[in-house]
């Protein structure tokens, strides 16, 4: 359980994806559990509990993408673990279960027992949630695992045509999501390749020497997958840097910065978590 969460699951898309199917799960078996339940007041369509119905809804799916963001923009200020993703998951639930049992109480006031309505709303809560928050996770990491196994083999297959010609230096290859090759370019010519949510941006030097950008669908986590071994190196949740390309490693009082051998490139932040990867290899390279 302590050990790290996959980036994948923490991108943007991912959850938002998320989130939207688990409010539509939730939802669905929420209507479902009316019937069984003697704390229930959902209502939609013309009932007269439509509008707490929309509200708490409404609340609830904030809470839920407040959340997310949150968990999105901190990713890189500490290390998300399994364990830590699961309990965010059940403090998610537990808000929500909480703001349920002060709804109950206000739309049926007869229901004053609060301890005993939040007993009976968190085992509810977490199958509302917790199902869709699981059925999400495995799709993501399925789909992640055989997005990364397609893409593999075309740098493999491409690595092979490569190695039977005399070309002076080595071809980067990089192929889109679905495995077809759109841009190649030498090893001596890539400066680093940056992440724009399901978009990468590769960043290199034209034969004229001049700095140019080539954008493709494709996550930085597969490239990072594709090229491990290699001088490309993950160095922050949104770069990766040739590290032949790289002339200085400096310390300043916000982390480390990465120096590339083009002063038209701004320097390339390092995040604690690549740290000790990119200290070790400059290190390394000293020696």
């Amino acid at each position: 359980m302590n050990k790290k969460l996959p980036k994948y699951l923490l991108g943007k898309y991912q959850l938002l994806g998320t989130v939207t199917f688990s409010v539509l799960f939730a939802l669905v078996f929420l209507n479902l559990y009316i019937p069984f339940s003697d704390t229930a007041w959902f209502g939609l369509g013309r009932s007269a509990n439509f509008l707490f119905t929309a509200g708490f809804m409404f609340i609830a799916m904030t809470i839920l993408i407040v959340s997310r963001v949150i968990m999105y923009k901190t990713q890189d200020m500490f290390e998300m673990t399994y364990l830590g993703y699961v309990l965010w998951c059940l403090g998610e639930v537990f808000i929500i279960c909480l703001l349920y049992t002060f709804v109950t109480a206000d739309v049926l006031p007869e229901k004053h027992d609060y301890l005993r309505i939040m007993l009976r709303a968190l085992p509810y809560g977490m199958i509302a949630l917790v199902i869709p928050y699981i059925i999400s996770g495995m799709f993501i990491a399925i789909v992640e695992k055989n997005r990364t196994i397609r893409l593999m083999r075309c740098q493999s297959r491409s690595a092979d045509k490569d190695s039977r010609t005399d070309a002076v230096s080595s071809q980067i290859t990089f192929f889109d999501n679905n495995g077809a090759l759109k841009f190649s370019v030498s090893s001596t010519d890539l400066y680093y390749i940056e992440s724009d949510d399901n978009y990468i941006n590769v960043w290199y030097s034209d034969t004229k020497g001049k700095l140019r950008m080539y954008m493709l669908r494709c996550r930085l986590k597969t490239v990072e997958d594709s090229f491990k071994g290699s001088p490309l190196m993950r160095c922050h949740r949104k770069y990766i840097v040739n590290m032949s390309r790289a002339q200085v490693l400096r310390k300043e009082k916000d982390g480390y910065f990465i120096d590339l051998d083009n002063d038209q490139i701004e320097p390339i932040p390092v995040s604690k978590t690549y740290a000790d990867n990119i200290v070790g290899y400059f290190q390394t390279k000293r020696v």
